[in-house]
């Protein structure tokens, strides 16, 4: 007879995924890394490894990570408690808060000059920022066009914390470039994200940080979550690693002393700006599977959190995204192909994996991974410090939710 820990995790399945986990940094592929599997009541969490690849002290269950775009799925609930309170509505027009994009324009042709363009068909509302579909975000398939290039020199994106403006220089700058696609037509990644932390602060008169900290950190518990890490906090940061697709070499891309957590950026980034923990996760996740409750407290309506994890794209919308994530895995390294997206976080549509049709999370460039399965009732958090830039993280990914599957025994 198996033996069980308890709701419905095998110790077996337990130590296979330790198993996996520790091969990984055995390897010297991956440095250190925290793992969180959470099934009802039950939370069982490894940490393997050191903090930077060539020794230093040991991962822990506390170690704060850069969460990268796994920030979207959390940061989104800000918009959402404004949407409960009819603050907000799904299709205000936006431009009364974010006057900056009234009067789009949209290209001609998305690889076309930035003058060819035609107006906008319609205004950008809440529901397009929600669902990522306001007109303008990052492509892979674009790369290189005017427009790309644009979102790049103008710091409209960057990986950095603190290459981007602070927010309303962000949002003039924003202004000044035409739309990709119609407003509501065109799935794209990013930007959106981002928008919507300008304007959850613009129509509460708070920072968006601040608002996150009332909200949504502080009602969880989630102490060590934010968009930098104190002083008091920073040796708690491991240093982040882009290794070098060639060589494997391990580059540090941040450091945690005088990096760019280490101060309040100018722009608090929803789509990739937050550092936390895998408990503070684990807490948000599981709000979102108590339907929007923590502790007896409500964070959200249900509704919203139904909302936000129920895929939002129409068939031609899930069709190109599906699209963008098959035909650049060579990039991807194979992650992204979920098919649904809900709002700031990917929602399987289809069985593709051991997932099941249902679980909604999402991931982030610096290696991290965060999930959320109703019909299991678990949680699965894996968090590293080593970038895309080399498919070891990736593949970590991949085998921690393949052998995490395998721990549901029941």
């Amino acid at each position: 007879m198996e033996q069980h820990i308890s709701d419905g995790l095998s110790a077996k399945g337990v130590r296979a995924v330790r198993e996996v986990l520790a091969r990984y940094v055995e390897s010297g592929r991956i440095p250190g890394l925290v793992a969180l599997v959470g099934r009802g009541g039950q939370t069982h969490v490894e940490a393997l490894g050191t903090m930077r690849h060539d020794g230093g002290g040991p991962m822990r269950r506390e170690t704060v990570f850069r969460m990268a775009s796994t920030s979207k799925p959390v940061t989104m609930a800000a918009a959402m408690v404004l949407v409960d309170e009819c603050r907000l509505r799904l299709d205000d027009l936006v431009e009364q808060w974010l006057p900056e994009l009234a009067d789009r324009q949209v290209l001609k042709r998305v690889d076309g000059p930035l003058e060819e363009t035609v107006p906008a068909r319609r205004p950008i509302t809440v529901r397009d920022l929600l669902t990522s579909t306001f007109g303008l975000g990052m492509d892979l398939t674009a790369l290189g066009t005017p427009i790309m290039d644009a979102v790049f020199e103008r710091g409209i994106f960057s990986q950095s914390a603190t290459d981007l403006a602070a927010p309303d220089e962000w949002m003039r700058r924003l202004g000044t470039l035409p739309l990709m696609h119609q407003p509501g037509e065109h799935w794209q990644y990013q930007i959106s994200n981002d928008v919507l932390g300008v304007l959850v602060a613009r129509v509460t008169g708070q920072s968006f940080e601040s608002f996150l900290s009332e909200r949504i950190f502080g009602p969880l518990g989630m102490r060590d979550t934010g968009f930098h890490v104190p002083a008091d906090k920073i040796d708690r940061l491991p240093p982040c690693y882009t290794p070098d697709p060639g060589t494997g070499e391990f580059t540090v891309w941040d450091e945690a002393e005088g990096g760019q957590y280490s101060a309040p950026p100018a722009f608090p980034s929803g789509g990739g700006g937050l550092v936390s923990t895998v408990d503070d996760y684990h807490a948000y996740f599981r709000m979102l599977l108590n339907h929007g409750t923590h502790e007896g407290e409500r964070i959200l309506s249900r509704p919203a959190v139904e909302l936000m994890t129920t895929n939002c794209l129409t068939a031609e919308q899930q069709a190109a995204r599906s699209a963008l994530a098959r035909d650049n895995v060579h990039i991807s390294f194979g992650q992204g192909q979920h098919g649904g997206w809900g709002y700031g976080m990917a929602v399987r549509t289809y069985r593709g994996d051991y997932a099941p049709v249902g679980q909604f999370g999402w991931d982030g460039g610096t290696g991290t991974t965060a999930y959320a399965d109703p019909r299991h009732d678990l949680v699965g958090i894996l968090l590293t410090q080593v970038g895309l830039s080399v498919p070891a993280p990736a593949q970590l990914i991949q085998d921690f939710w393949t052998t995490l599957y395998q721990v549901i025994d029941d």
